[in-house]
């Protein structure tokens, strides 16, 4: 995946693949985040032409998927786990450890873009809370530290 902006050109291309399938919406949403690192919002109106649907049709399905990111992630993305499992075993204040580490008051992109952190509800590493999924890489029993540590940070 690379973070470049979207080009008129590009997005033609994207969008001519799956014109003519039944649903192309997604697929081509899909290819938008492969190929930009996010669905820019400046692209909903050339979108919208080629399809003949709304910008808010648009919009709801980017807003309702949530791995559709209108904005880059970071360099590192780290997921950490929200579900009760984890919470139970010190998920919540792993997190507001890491945000003081990291700079952040709340989910998203560092001040210097390095790094990402998301809410994720359940990995399905429930006996290994607190867990979290850095970069694509499952994780057990972290800790701010060890997960700044994991991204450099």
């Amino acid at each position: 995946m690379s973070a470049t902006d979207p080009t008129d050109d590009t997005l033609s291309r994207l969008i001519a693949r799956h014109r003519d399938s039944e649903g192309p919406l997604l697929p081509i949403l899909h290819d938008m985040m492969e190929a930009f690192g996010h669905i820019d919002e400046g692209t909903y109106p050339q979108l919208g032409r080629a399809l003949g649907i709304t910008r808010a049709e648009i919009h709801g399905v980017v807003s309702f998927y949530h791995d559709f990111k209108t904005r880059p992630n970071g360099h590192h993305t780290i997921k950490l786990c929200r579900a009760e499992a984890c919470q139970s075993v010190g998920a919540t204040e792993t997190q507001s450890a890491l945000f003081d580490r990291l700079g952040l008051t709340d989910f998203g992109t560092t001040p210097d873009g390095r790094i990402t952190v998301e809410a994720v509800y359940c990995l399905g590493l429930c006996a290994c809370g607190p867990a979290a999924l850095v970069d694509t890489q499952p994780r057990g029993r972290v800790s701010a530290q060890s997960l700044a540590t994991e991204v450099g940070a």
